[in-house]
């Protein structure tokens, strides 16, 4: 029995494994995945679990529920040598050990770019999992209810400023999102007003969404500041340390929330921990029917696919382009990698990955969107209901189709959800503080009992 061993339990990775289970009887081959999570995550849906618009188990798909035949190692792999057809697996507790196989498809996701600037680390949070986008949100809803008893005045201000690092996609959908959370916590807050509110997004370049043309991402930037928030165009954070923020532009300001989403990085596995071909950006090399390697020099039995691969574009009529690091191109290419595989093991005929593009959707908050395909620009709440039209549509699963058009239905007819459960990231406090008070009244009646 062939074993074929998938690096990545993402889009491509999720979608390849899925596919290979339909179109691979199971004496053909044993597929496994190796994941340090459970779940594949719908990135798409992360910016509204910000929110709360989105429950944020609905954002991830259980890999174990859907892979029905696909063996499930929850690990992160650390080294690969294609010389050996082994990889190293770390997994969450204990040894470091290997595993071989016959045929290697890599789909290990990119990782967060961040940068040696003072205080990040200590400070910010991403927006690429579900643990973090529910943070972000519990955050933002705890620091209302500290700065409802406050006065006003800097510590308010503080608690109240959110900051934005990076104008992609993701920053520009989650800041929207956070943004629009915060103006209807508003009206829950009468201490609290529209003026307490400081949002800020950060982007180095000139504009932001770059997926979009120059017009439509202008009107994003207005339409974002007439809510109230700023964009800080070619500029850069310099410092983050203890949550004062120092912008390349000489604005200084605190922050209690500050949210980093200036780009990703590849995989270190892919980057430095493997003998396969890789290009310049640490992305490996891959022909267009997804094979690792050139069209002179193929690596045989390997395949790669989504963010750590530099997949030729061949829809583009640019020379040399590569397919972009997106959702759409990532489940299109998990999808192709299975059938090519399949036919590979088969004697079938192996296709290239062409795929055009369906044109770019974001969403700026509840009823605020933006859509392009091509010249086509279409803005506002008719963006916003393709957006969720889009995404409803493309999670995986009737499942998970069901369960989240559910959540917006019981939000069209009783508003968002504005409960916190920021204490669930730290479930032991209340049972420590508990029990400190609890011993330090029994102590107090023995006192008294003695005197």
């Amino acid at each position: 029995m062939r074993e074929i061993l998938i690096v990545g339990g993402g889009y491509a990775g999720f979608y390849t494994a899925w596919g290979l289970e339909k179109t691979l009887g199971e004496d053909e081959a044993r597929i496994t995945v190796v994941d340090p999570r459970p779940y594949m995550t719908y990135q798409p849906f992360l910016p509204e679990v910000t929110a709360g618009s989105v429950e944020a188990r609905h954002a991830a798909v259980s890999l174990r529920r859907h892979l029905r035949r696909t063996r499930l190692i929850a690990g992160s792999a650390v080294e690969i040598r294609h010389a050996d057809r082994s990889v190293t697996v770390r997994p969450a507790s204990g040894a470091d050990y290997e595993l071989s196989y016959d045929t290697l498809v890599v789909t290990a996701g990119a990782v967060t770019r961040t940068f040696p600037i003072p205080g990040l680390a200590q400070e910010a949070i991403g927006l690429k999992h579900v643990e973090e986008a529910v943070a972000i949100r519990d955050r933002l809803m705890t620091a209302f209810d500290q700065a409802a008893s406050l006065p006003p005045g800097a510590e308010r201000r503080k608690l109240l400023t959110v900051t934005f690092v990076g104008g992609g996609f993701s920053g520009v959908e989650g800041f929207g999102e956070l943004l629009s959370l915060a103006t209807a916590l508003l009206k829950s807050y009468r201490e609290l007003s529209m003026d307490d509110l400081s949002f800020h997004l950060v982007e180095a370049r000139g504009r932001i969404l770059p997926e979009v043309g120059d017009e439509p991402g202008a009107w994003v930037v207005r339409s974002l500041e007439r809510r109230g928030a700023r964009v800080h165009l070619n500029t850069q954070l310099v410092s983050a340390e203890d949550g004062h923020v120092v912008l390349s532009d000489g604005e200084e300001f605190d922050s209690a929330l500050i949210v980093w989403t200036a780009g990703n990085a590849s995989n270190p596995v892919v980057h430095n921990h493997t003998d396969l071909p890789v290009d310049e950006r640490g992305l490996l090399v891959v022909r267009p029917d997804l094979r690792v390697g050139t069209a002179d020099e193929p690596v045989p039995d390997v395949w790669a696919a989504g963010d750590d691969a530099a997949v030729p574009d061949l829809a583009s009529p640019v020379p040399g382009a590569r397919t972009v690091p997106n959702a759409q191109h990532a489940v299109r290419q998990g999808k192709r990698l299975a059938k090519n595989i399949a036919a590979d093991l088969h004697g079938g005929r192996v296709r290239d990955y062409r795929h055009s593009s369906l044109g770019v959707v974001a969403t700026l908050g509840l009823g605020r969107g933006i859509f392009q395909y091509k010249r086509l620009v279409i803005k506002g709440l008719p963006a916003w209901l393709m957006h969720r039209g889009y995404h409803v549509l493309a999670v995986p699963t009737w499942e998970r189709k069901v369960r989240v058009l559910a959540v917006w239905l019981t939000a069209a007819l009783f508003g968002r959800d504005l409960v916190s459960l920021a204490s669930v990231q730290h479930p032991r406090d209340a049972f420590v503080a508990g029990g400190a008070q609890q011993d330090s009244g029994g102590r107090e009646a023995k006192d008294r009992t003695a005197a």
